[in-house]
């Protein structure tokens, strides 16, 4: 099902034109209206007449989630902050959270995005969607949220965890439809068999799956368990939230909602925009946004525009399932972690050394991500009492727990038992097979 056949199946020449008004309309208001951005282009050289063109859009800086967290909280708003209706956010690697405000027009699109999305999975009014990604200040839930309301179907707001009770409503409610992270998808699986239920016999039909790094294996057997359609999707809170891009029934490649959301690829040590079909770094542009407009947001995703024409009829261009990042962040059960951010809340512990590794890797059973912190303890703080070592390990496992919101198992370890180097110290050991 396509949701919006006038813009999804738009002409490819009277999009980019539409992109173009849109994008000088973007840097107008930009200039005009945020001192950051007039700073950031004056500095450039560039002006808002310089826009001819979109192939101009190479012209403009680039933005970084470092610009974010210094215009933190309403450096980079665009209006009036009367006009802002919604407020949502991430953590950053410095404790400074990223901000993105939503006028109305904001908060449709979104929508909007969101409905595609879920569109592109066959999502109807007829449906009754369990939405089991996160709610608050998390973009994930109340993105889906707000796209089942677009399309006019049954939401079921569950919000994450609960599994026991997830699987009871799915079975009363005749659920059709899953939102969540592809990992929990997989431990409600493994939960369902231990309650005696087979996963299959539940009527699932599909699920829309994000919020942390997957793998073609992984969606394998989540529609061999489950017996449903596994759909990637992709967003992030400094764009908008999910709805950015969304697989359709020909699961090959994500459709760019470009008409929004305008995307580059480009190389990430030069910064020389590539062509489709060349893999590098996403960048992105939010020709439509209000709140918290951003001009080639450097994502630090992985990927490529794809080639060619898509056989579900959508002429929106698509880009590659992730391939990766280019910075050190880490997408733990939904969570962004940067090691910066564990090595942060460490130098608050007196007892241990700013020396640490992280390991991760994801349980077979329950297909959770599981992180073990390795922490050398300082030789005036380290005791052969078990006691003693108990007592401080408990303490960094509740420090992380209140400043990073995620679990992790801490093991200590001697003093001066982590390797060092010479260059770029290796701070992650990723065992995940993604």
């Amino acid at each position: 099902m396509i949701w919006n056949s006038k813009s999804e199946c738009m002409n490819p020449e009277a999009l980019r034109s539409l992109q173009f008004a849109r994008l000088k309309n973007l840097v107008e208001r930009v200039y005009t209206n945020v001192p950051f951005y007039r700073a950031k282009l004056d500095e450039a050289g560039v002006s808002p007449t310089d826009i001819k063109s979109l192939d101009d859009l190479a012209k403009l800086p680039f933005t970084t989630k470092d610009d974010l967290r210094t215009t933190y909280p309403y450096g980079l708003l665009a209006v009036p902050q009367c006009e802002i209706v919604e407020i949502h956010m991430s953590s950053g690697t410095t404790g400074t959270p990223v901000i993105d405000a939503y006028t109305q027009r904001d908060m449709d699109d979104w929508c909007e995005g969101m409905a595609r999305t879920l569109s592109g999975a066959g999502a109807t009014r007829n449906d009754t969607i369990q939405n089991a990604y996160g709610y608050g200040l998390f973009t994930g839930g109340l993105g889906a949220h707000y796209g089942a309301q677009r399309i006019g179907a049954t939401i079921i707001p569950v919000s994450s965890g609960n599994t026991e009770k997830q699987l009871v409503l799915m079975r009363d409610f005749k659920s059709t439809l899953v939102t969540c992270t592809p990992s929990y998808m997989l431990y409600m699986a493994e939960r369902a068999h231990e309650m005696g239920i087979d996963p299959a016999s539940l009527g699932l039909r599909a699920g829309c799956f994000g919020a942390e790094p997957w793998s073609e294996n992984m969606r394998r057997e989540i529609e061999k368990a489950w017996n449903i359609k596994a759909y990637d999707i992709y967003g992030l809170t400094e764009i908008t939230g999910p709805g950015v891009a969304f697989e359709c029934a020909e699961q090959d490649g994500m459709h760019m909602n470009e008409d929004l959301w305008y995307p580059e690829i480009i190389d990430p040590e030069t910064g020389k925009v590539l062509p489709d079909g060349k893999k590098g770094e996403l960048v992105i542009t939010t020709i439509t946004k209000e709140g918290t407009p951003l001009i080639r947001y450097r994502t630090r995703d992985i990927t490529l525009i794809m080639k060619g024409q898509c056989g579900c009829g959508r002429t929106t261009r698509k880009i590659h399932r992730l391939f990766g990042r280019t910075d050190d962040l880490l997408v733990i059960r939904g969570v962004n972690i940067f090691p910066s951010q564990i090595e942060h809340a460490l130098m608050d512990i007196p007892q241990v050394e700013p020396n640490y590794l992280i390991i991760v890797d994801r349980s077979e059973k329950t297909h959770l991500d599981n992180v073990e912190l390795h922490v050398e303890v300082n030789p005036e703080a380290f005791s052969d009492e078990t006691k003693d070592m108990e007592t401080l390990r408990n303490l960094i496992e509740a420090t992380m727990k209140s400043k990073l919101g995620i679990s992790l198992k801490v093991k200590l370890v001697e003093p001066k038992s982590i390797e060092r180097s010479t260059g770029k110290a290796k701070r992650v050991i990723d065992k995940r097979q993604l």
